[in-house]
């Protein structure tokens, strides 16, 4: 018989990018970092929500790749025992940094081994369901399955003007039909080492590495997620949260 989808999940490692400054949180960032602002109505940490939605479809094993204020993060959730969970901290330094770098770091350093690596953004909120993302990406056979959502919400207005230059239509943050990701991919933690020589040890996933993956024709599939999905990114994003529709990412 083949393996039963708690037996692929079990395998699976969850890298949880949780190292940046947060630039855009500021003046909050200048005290928490990033991940750990507080959001529902028992305002635990935006990380936490995240850790909890990993761990019950049976991932047991983390890596948060971490830098700015990183004490923070790991006086919070220690070696995850608390959580039923088990924690281990990638830092990033001068030599492995950016996203990739951070990635890469916990390659090398043993944290990630051969397992399937799940991928997800310290910033991101989706429910997403990760037993069918990690069944896609083992069916699909392939290296890296990028969760992607169909359409997305211009942030500003957006305006049709004639030859003239005159405005003849204006829609306020439209959706527009578009494949767009999310900030959660699946990825074989090993076709990471092996383009170590071509992006050097900092690089970013999703501008670097994803795009040379495709340019040499590894196997990059899509997985299609058709819920909500929140990049809380910047103080605006996270002020205009609607937690009415985060509740099911909530009561994890």
């Amino acid at each position: 018989m083949g393996a039963t989808m708690t037996d692929k999940t079990s395998n699976v490692i969850a890298a949880i990018l949780a190292g940046g400054e947060g630039r855009r949180f500021r003046p909050y960032t200048d005290l928490i970092p990033k991940p750990m602002v507080p959001i529902g109505p028992e305002e635990k940490p935006l990380l936490e929500h995240i850790v909890k939605w990993i761990s019950k479809y049976g991932i047991k094993k983390f890596v948060f790749l971490v830098g700015y204020k990183w004490r923070q993060i790991s006086n919070y959730f220690g070696n995850g025992s608390r959580f039923g969970i088990k924690i281990s901290y990638s830092l990033d330094d001068n030599k492995y940094n950016n996203t990739g770098g951070a990635l890469l770091k916990a390659i090398k350093s043993g944290l990630i081994n051969d397992e399937l690596t799940l991928i997800w953004y310290g910033d991101i909120i989706a429910s997403i369901n990760i037993r069918e993302l990690i069944d896609h990406h083992i069916r699909t056979n392939a290296v890296v399955t990028l969760a992607l959502a169909e359409k997305y919400q211009v942030p500003v207005g957006v305006a049709k003007i004639n030859n003239e230059g005159r405005v003849i239509k204006l829609e306020e943050k439209p959706w527009i039909d578009v494949k767009v990701t999310i900030g959660i991919l699946t990825i074989d933690p090993k076709v990471v080492v092996k383009v170590e020589n071509v992006l050097g040890t900092s690089f970013d996933i999703m501008s670097d590495l994803i795009p040379l993956l495709i340019k040499r024709d590894y196997n990059v599939r899509a997985y299609m997620y058709r819920g909500p999905w929140y990049d809380v990114g910047s103080l605006e994003r996270y002020q205009k949260l609607p937690e009415e529709a985060l509740e099911d990412f909530l009561r994890s």
